[in-house]
């Protein structure tokens, strides 16, 4: 497909300004590595270190990195989508904390935050990205931003959190750390984004296409009566399809579900995890799961690496509205899986609007 500028490009004005002058600055990663061989990636000026806990920088198996990489700096071609920084001029340094299942780092996050400031010298400018975070404050961690802040002139931002809820979220709430929450292409603040008196900025976090590692997209089709509803595959549901099986209404999905036995189950967003959600459905012998929005617009969900065995999928809140309205007894349906040879994929967090504040930081700094 042709290349596109994804709307939060616009939105934070990076397509004013040229990245021209962004040799002399490092945006430095923490995150879950990148595909380095991504077609996107192809040119930029890539670099890491091996960890004993991860593995390779240059590989991505949990596919946050390479999302959250090419919103900073997708190389302008004729292909995909294009970042903050496109022209290949800016340093990417990428120290991998993340495997397939979460945290994997063989150190903790001071030792990711010396590594990247180690990259910093003399008359060059250095933005470190972190799209994670936690509840736990940690003194060591703070005095050690701070020192990276005052003494190294060191830039860093971080992902406000997802919870919804006023809770600080760290490293994001350090007060030498930038907190980012996460609006829509409307402006307003996503529902999941976390509020509170340490968020500085808010930037595009809802929707955000970008790059993924190569062949880990997916692509999902659903059909409920005689509906068709547009549907996006939950990140990290397997690869499989069902087809003629009964939709039962589940609801919420916060518990197990009595009539989903050999059956697809329909869940409305809410209250739980995705993966929890799944699980229920799992749990009560359901075959696949189809969650609709409790928002306006398209669902982009993801197990957050919790393996599940069904194929689970999201549609929009007027689909599911319309679903179950002519939802009966006799209601059949399919829900599929399957490989994408498009290698981009919109995904929602804070985690994506982060990194629009660090490419906006190296880009006018540069």
């Amino acid at each position: 497909l042709a290349q596109t500028a994804p709307y939060g490009i616009g939105k934070v004005q990076a397509n004013l300004v040229s990245d021209g002058n962004a040799a002399n600055t490092t945006v430095c990663i923490i995150d879950s590595g990148i595909d380095a061989q991504h077609e996107d990636h192809a040119g930029n000026k890539l670099a890491g270190e091996y960890d004993s806990g991860t593995g390779n920088w240059y590989t991505d198996e949990n596919h946050h990195g390479t999302h959250v990489a090419g919103t900073i700096a997708a190389v302008s071609n004729t292909l995909g989508v294009v970042g903050v920084l496109p022209g290949k001029t800016v340093n990417l340094w990428i120290v991998k904390v993340f495997g397939a299942d979460g945290w994997a780092y063989s150190s903790n996050l001071v030792a990711a935050l010396d590594k990247c400031v180690k990259k910093k010298t003399a008359g060059t400018n250095l933005v470190i990205n972190m799209s994670l975070g936690g509840s736990l404050k940690s003194r060591f961690e703070e005095t050690s931003f701070a020192s990276a802040y005052t003494n190294q002139n060191v830039l860093s931002v971080a992902a406000a959190g997802n919870d919804g809820t006023s809770r600080n979220s760290y490293p994001a709430s350090y007060s030498s750390v930038i907190s980012v929450a996460a609006v829509d292409a409307q402006n307003v603040r996503a529902s999941f984004s976390q509020y509170n008196s340490q968020v500085e900025l808010a930037a595009p976090g809802v929707a955000v296409l970008s790059t993924v590692p190569t062949g880990s997209v997916s692509t999902a089709a659903v059909t409920a009566g005689t509906l068709a509803p547009a549907a996006e595959p939950m990140a990290g549901s397997p690869r499989t399809s069902v087809s003629n099986k009964g939709i039962v209404n589940c609801g919420i999905g916060d518990g197990t579900c009595a009539a989903a036995s050999g059956k697809i189950c329909l869940i409305q967003r809410g209250t739980i995890s995705f993966s929890d959600k799944v699980l229920n459905c799992q749990v009560s012998r359901g075959v696949a799961a189809i969650i609709y929005n409790n928002e306006a617009g398209a669902l982009f969900g993801t197990l957050g690496g919790v393996a599940t065995l069904i194929p689970s999928v999201g549609i929009s809140a007027d689909d599911g509205a319309a679903v179950l309205a002519q939802l009966t007894t006799s209601t059949t349906g399919s829900v599929a899986v399957t490989a994408s040879d498009y290698d981009y994929a919109y995904f929602d967090g804070t985690s994506m609007a982060s990194p629009h504040v660090a490419g906006v930081a190296a880009l006018v700094w540069s």
